[in-house]
């Protein structure tokens, strides 16, 4: 694991992790942030932050990668429109059957060439292929995955994808927030550091008793700790 250098920084260590766990963490601007700050007494301007997340923001989400246990063989994918200075973008995403974040790919296209791109590459990062693979009815992802060999079972009945479909919403939020992504390269930037974030965090309350959820929690604190630790 990679450790972080804060050398030559006027703020502690401890307060640059935390402005940027606030805005990897929840639907915040950079000004919201900077105000949660002063209130504590914390007198530091949004760029500041802003310089701080584009700095740190994905060697940290690099560590939290590498802690992540591996994900389940049952991977879900869709693809969400997104807008960027008036141009029609895709975001491809993958998750699994557990809502973990797989990976994604902002591509210009929704085409059989886009969807083995993002194939192939999940298939080179988590370095094993899917026993299933669940998709929306796009009839761009069978000849992705005969181009690729992938044997794997592929479900697209109706509703089927609900899972992957519904991991959109953060993203949505996150987008409303930021007024739009500004260019294909910072929503992949942001994204990577974004869904790194989220996993660390995502538990299914529902599914958990109140004891077990607060180990879960104070587990997920202790990786991002260590994640964002300093040399």
């Amino acid at each position: 694991m990679r450790q972080l250098s804060f050398k030559r920084h006027r703020f502690p260590p401890e307060i640059i992790r935390h402005s940027i766990w606030l805005y990897a963490r929840f639907t915040l601007s950079f000004r919201d942030v900077e105000e949660m700050l002063a209130e504590r007494g914390v007198d530091v301007s949004h760029e500041t932050i802003r310089r701080w997340f584009l700095k740190f923001g994905s060697a940290i989400a690099a560590n939290l990668r590498r802690a992540r246990p591996r994900p389940s063989d049952h991977w879900h994918l869709d693809e969400m429109v997104i807008v960027i200075r008036r141009k029609r973008y895709w975001l491809w995403r993958a998750v699994d059957n557990e809502g973990e974040v797989l990976d994604f790919l902002v591509q210009s296209r929704r085409n059989a060439k886009a969807a083995k791109k993002l194939m192939k590459k999940l298939l080179k990062k988590q370095g094993f292929a899917p026993s299933r693979v669940v998709t929306d009815k796009l009839r761009s992802y069978p000849p992705a995955f005969r181009d690729l060999g992938l044997t794997a079972e592929h479900v697209h009945s109706h509703r089927a994808n609900n899972r992957a479909e519904n991991a959109h919403q953060p993203i949505r939020r996150r987008e409303r927030k930021m007024q739009k992504f500004k260019s294909p390269g910072s929503a992949q930037h942001f994204l990577s550091i974004h869904a790194a974030t989220y996993n660390t965090f995502y538990h299914q309350r529902h599914l958990n008793r109140r004891p077990f959820y607060k180990k879960l929690r104070t587990a997920s604190f202790d990786a991002w700790k260590t994640a964002s630790a300093a040399a």
